[in-house]
């Protein structure tokens, strides 16, 4: 799913496009892709483009007339910026916003469609997509500190629960708990104020340096290679590769389509983390530590 670092360059890239340009059609690919009746989507329609805005991790167009696309990628949703009048395949596209001199596609890759737009008129209507978490890279460490306090869940879902920290999701959420040398089951009320601190200054450096990159790689052009999975990372889908500080096997918990990555010495003093199915089935044959590990596989 696109996190903050990727919406915020979408949004970055957009605004120059689309900001003062005029909407001459709004082409609706999958019906099911707009998810509200009023305002009507034919009304979109030469409307012109006064902003765009990143909601956590949706990406909100305002039209003149106080209208708002809202535009939420979900997991394998994506944005085509298309100068050359060439539509996406019909399989791939979701809508597509014309305007005089391009368009701009949404797509979703695989068979499960969960993108969404919903069109709302007001800015308070606008605004209910906001999610209540903190904003990353805006929030102070207290702020940072009473939102990672306020309910008792491990790392990994504190850091990508919407209602406590916007825009982060499975893939840097991993990154910054590496970063910070912090397990992703740990429990947020058991940190100190000193892993807080090392946690909130891992989160906001990790951000950072991500969007950086990400602009740097788009330049002047338009995102085109939108992934969770990018070689550069230290362990986010990097299960069995080396970890690039201590050169230890990057280790993996899964659960429903979800992965969370991490390493062992890093961050669980040498410890594995029980995976779900495959400690399950395994039982007291489940090698704990990377030393047992190392005597299985000798």
């Amino acid at each position: 799913m696109p996190e903050l670092p990727d919406i915020t360059v979408y949004v970055e890239c957009l605004r120059p496009r689309v900001v003062g340009k005029t909407v001459v059609q709004l082409r609706l690919g999958n019906p099911f892709f707009l998810r509200t009746v009023t305002p009507p989507w034919t009304g979109v329609a030469g409307r012109t483009v006064t902003g765009v805005e990143r909601l956590g991790k949706r990406i909100a167009l305002a039209l003149d007339g106080d209208l708002h696309l809202v535009v939420h990628l979900m997991k394998l949703g994506r944005l085509v910026w298309d100068e050359k009048g060439k539509p996406p395949g019909a399989k791939l596209l979701h809508a597509s916003l014309r305007f005089d001199h391009a368009a701009l596609h949404v797509i979703e890759i695989g068979p499960k469609k969960r993108a969404s737009l919903h069109i709302v008129d007001g800015l308070a209507a606008r605004e209910g997509f906001r999610p209540a978490g903190i904003e990353p890279l805006a929030c102070t460490l207290d702020e940072f500190r009473d939102a990672m306090r306020r309910e008792n869940h491990t790392l990994k879902r504190s850091l990508t629960d919407q209602r406590l920290v916007s825009g982060i999701g499975n893939a840097y959420s991993d990154e910054i708990l590496h970063a910070a040398r912090l397990s992703p089951v740990t429990l947020s009320t058991k940190l100190d104020d000193a892993e807080l601190a090392r946690l909130w200054e891992a989160m906001r450096a990790t951000l950072t340096a991500w969007t950086d990159r990400l602009r740097a790689e788009v330049g002047e052009g338009f995102p085109g290679k939108v992934t969770a999975f990018r070689p550069e990372m230290a362990v986010h889908g990097r299960f069995r590769l080396p970890c690039p500080v201590c050169q230890t096997a990057i280790e993996r918990i899964v659960y429903a389509d979800r992965e969370t990555n991490y390493c062992p010495r890093c961050q669980t003093g040498g410890r594995r983390l029980a995976d779900r199915a495959l400690s399950r089935l395994l039982g007291d044959d489940w090698p704990r530590t990377l030393e047992e590990l190392e005597e299985r596989r000798s």
